[in-house]
């Protein structure tokens, strides 16, 4: 008994099925350690894919004067989509389609709440309607929120749809 103790933590005490005797070696050493805010390198130039975030808020701007309240979600999943070509990191890319979706939803709430159409008076009944305070604030928010929602799910599924490289986060 005392024999097994003095045996505690010391190397090869254990024999744990011969894993030497069966081919397996020593460990590998450790990789270098790579820190995530290291420039990571993407494909196209940086103007095109700020262009495509314009074009995406465009387009959502569009989709939400035109009814299309779904807009968000397919502008989600053509970036999901596109990264395969663009290889940014999700982190960078999460963060793009959320101010796409943000902006192509406020943009045609301030313009038609400049206009003068009742947009606040809706806002404020949206939001009692949902059980929250009659806050007009609270209402847009809701929307901008559910807008940003949507355009993450379909970055999500875009992502999940495309092959994408698991090297770039594994190697040193």
């Amino acid at each position: 008994m005392t024999a097994d103790l003095n045996r505690l933590g010391k190397r090869g005490s254990y024999r744990l099925g011969r894993l030497r005797a069966q081919g397996v070696g020593d460990l590998m050493p450790p990789s270098r350690f790579r820190p995530r805010f290291v420039r990571h390198e993407h494909r196209g130039p940086t103007a095109l894919w700020l262009l495509a975030l314009v074009i995406g808020v465009l387009l959502i701007c569009a989709g939400a004067m035109a009814g299309w309240w779904f807009m968000a979600f397919g502008c989600g999943l053509l970036a999901g989509l596109a990264n395969l070509y663009g290889g940014w990191r999700p982190r960078v890319l999460a963060g793009a389609v959320a101010v796409m979706a943000v902006l192509g939803w406020a943009i045609p709430l301030c313009f038609e709440a400049l206009r003068g159409l009742p947009y606040w008076g809706t806002a404020r009944v949206i939001a009692a309607l949902a059980g929250l305070p009659a806050s007009a604030a609270l209402g847009i928010a809701l929307t901008l929120l559910l807008g940003l929602l949507q355009a993450l799910v379909g970055l999500w599924l875009g992502r999940a749809l495309t092959p994408h490289r698991t090297d770039d986060y594994l190697s040193p």
